[in-house]
């Protein structure tokens, strides 16, 4: 049996509502700060740069989303391995799932670094970046990924803890180095005028101080999650394990955020201020989206361990509560948003083409919002109960094959910059109607990783 820790949440018991709610209030929280990280780059750089520096950030975002993608996709294979034993009360297991995990991550930190700055000029080249902000650009994503074994660490850490249902310290460490980030960010930029460099050092040094201290609490817990550094070893069948739910996720993960290098391409091809508008857009798109990404986590370690403790019944209707809380969340979200999406991209730039940009983009893509819950909530909660290679193969097919279809021909057609701005949109309401079939197939519960 479990001895229960203080920060622990077991799923497996209790009001359905109240449990996601207490566990994605302070992952919410969590995300948004997380989020904060490149945004305050993006507002600081803005206002005391220029458009020019808004535009190299924001097309760098593609790139470290596609690295990042491919890392959190394994991540999640960790946490449903992890969450699955937690909630089949397997100790042992949950010890050793939390050791091979570590060492994976350690190896992938010096691959990830290497890869990540060897490959910026080629993808920078591959988007079709204009000469005016390809410098700038360069210089942001390589100081970036020399640093992003700290991100790397503080994400695996912050999944363990998740795992196991504790989503209040992985927040608590994510708003010290928010606040830090964009104190240091104000230093660097607008008194040292280090430029676009300033801005990411100040993000590296962030998120490096919050990975050490989430692995601080692992190693000083003492809980069957703890991190114990000697005699550190793989177990290879809990690595399989972590593979199987791992891999798919982040192939899809990567995959998607690669062929946005493809859809950013397009908005390259059009002004500056569009491309600085299309920025402005994506980072408050970030945050306006993170209730239905942050559900979709819930759902995945909730149906973990409802699986892992062999209640279906109770996974089905956690899946069911989630999506109809994403619901009213994003309608409530989108009033706001459509009413104030002038002064949100004036936080970033005041040109007047940079506003009309950010505007247009906000007003015609956001109320896809609501289509969109359905694939992410399900896609988690397949994710959870061992099943990630058939979300894969439907949002690949959605995300990458469709999408990438759709914007070639309609470019070459049309030419204009409406069919560009559709192309997330049209890929959402495909993999939306295809995720619900599939979910309703029921095929989806046959792939438990704990075997009764």
């Amino acid at each position: 049996m479990h001895q229960k820790r203080q920060n622990d949440h077991n799923m497996t018991q209790g009001n359905i509502f109240q449990q996601l709610l207490l566990y994605s209030l302070p992952l919410l929280a969590g995300n948004f700060f997380q989020q904060c990280y490149n945004t305050v780059d993006s507002i600081v750089l803005g206002n005391f740069v220029g458009k020019a520096a808004l535009a190299a950030v924001g097309t760098t975002a593609p790139i470290i989303n596609t690295l990042i993608g491919l890392f959190l996709g394994l991540s999640a294979g960790i946490g449903v391995v992890i969450s699955q034993f937690y909630g089949a009360e397997e100790e042992q297991k949950v010890g050793q799932a939390v050791q091979t995990s570590v060492l994976l991550v350690l190896i992938l930190c010096g691959v990830f670094t290497v890869v990540g700055v060897v490959m910026v000029p080629f993808m920078l080249r591959l988007m079709a970046t204009p000469a005016d902000v390809f410098s700038q650009a360069k210089l942001y994503l390589q100081i970036y990924f020399a640093g992003v074994s700290g991100l790397m660490l503080y994400n695996l850490g912050s999944g363990i803890l998740r795992a196991v249902g504790d989503s209040r310290r992985p927040l608590y460490f994510l708003i010290f180095s928010a606040v830090l980030n964009t104190g240091l960010d104000l230093l660097f930029v607008a008194v040292f005028h280090w430029g676009i460099a300033g801005a990411a050092v100040a993000t590296v040094v962030a998120q490096s101080l919050s990975a050490v201290l989430v692995l601080a609490v692992l190693t000083r817990s003492s809980g069957c999650y703890q991190i114990r550094w000697r005699g550190m070893r793989m177990q290879r069948g809990i690595l399989r394990n972590i593979f199987v739910v791992g891999v798919p996720s982040a192939l899809q993960l990567g995959i998607t955020s690669f062929s946005n290098v493809f859809v950013q391409s397009y908005v390259n091809r059009f002004a500056s201020s569009c491309m600085a508008g299309w920025a402005a857009y994506q980072k408050i798109d970030a945050f306006a989206i993170l209730p239905l990404t942050t559900l979709s986590v819930s759902a995945t370690t909730f149906v973990g361990q409802n699986v892992g403790a062999g209640n279906w019944t109770r996974a089905k209707q956690g899946i069911r509560c989630a999506l109809g809380v994403a619901t009213v969340v994003t309608v409530v979200v989108l009033v706001p948003l459509m009413i104030f999406a002038r002064p949100l991209c004036s936080l970033f730039n005041q040109e007047p083409e940079v506003l009309h940009y950010g505007v247009y983009f906000i007003r015609l893509i956001s109320p896809f919002y609501l289509i969109a819950n359905f694939n992410q909530i399900y896609a988690g909660a397949l994710r959870g109960a061992g099943d990630a290679k058939i979300p894969m193969y439907i949002m690949l097919g959605s995300f990458v094959v469709f999408r990438q279809i759709y914007l070639f021909v309609t470019y070459k057609v049309a030419g204009t910059l409406l069919p560009v701005a559709l192309g997330y949109p049209v890929g959402w309401v495909v993999c939306s109607i295809v995720m619900l079939l599939y979910y309703r197939s029921g095929k989806w519960m046959e792939h438990s990783l704990v075997k009764e």
